[in-house]
């Protein structure tokens, strides 16, 4: 099995674990979670086998500003995967900005905002230039 490191088997089942936050699992989520992992170099079989035996995984929280924005980004893309926003995923959303040591206070701006920026197309790095 290709080795991946613990923080991002966690990321990639925060992102298998939104697809289903709004009882509607879209194909595109499915594609979507396959190309994150083709990305980084992760294998079909061995995300695969991390999905199927999730629960040796860690909640591991990114510790890097970069790593919590490109993580909360491809969340929000999650989200819009299927073309619509509903409140259970939304909610998930900011639950996540919380678990990652965001302040209460800014919760629902990230939330609005990685939204937004999904929604209008804005490319990550540009997301990461701004931040």
């Amino acid at each position: 099995m290709h080795n991946i490191s613990e923080e991002l088997k966690a990321h990639f089942l925060r992102l298998y674990s939104m697809a289903f936050t709004d009882d509607n699992f879209h194909h595109l989520e499915l594609k979507m979670l396959y190309d994150f992992a083709k990305e980084r170099g992760v294998p079909k079989e061995t995300l695969d086998n991390l999905l199927l035996n999730p629960s040796s995984i860690e909640k591991n929280i990114p510790e890097s500003l970069i790593q919590k924005i490109t993580y909360l980004y491809q969340l929000s893309q999650m989200i819009w995967a299927d073309g619509k926003v509903d409140d259970n995923e939304r909610n998930t959303l900011k639950k996540y900005i919380k678990l990652f040591g965001f302040k209460n206070s800014n919760i629902d701006d990230l939330s609005n905002y990685f939204l937004n920026t999904v929604e209008e197309k804005i490319p990550l790095e540009k997301v990461l230039k701004e931040l």
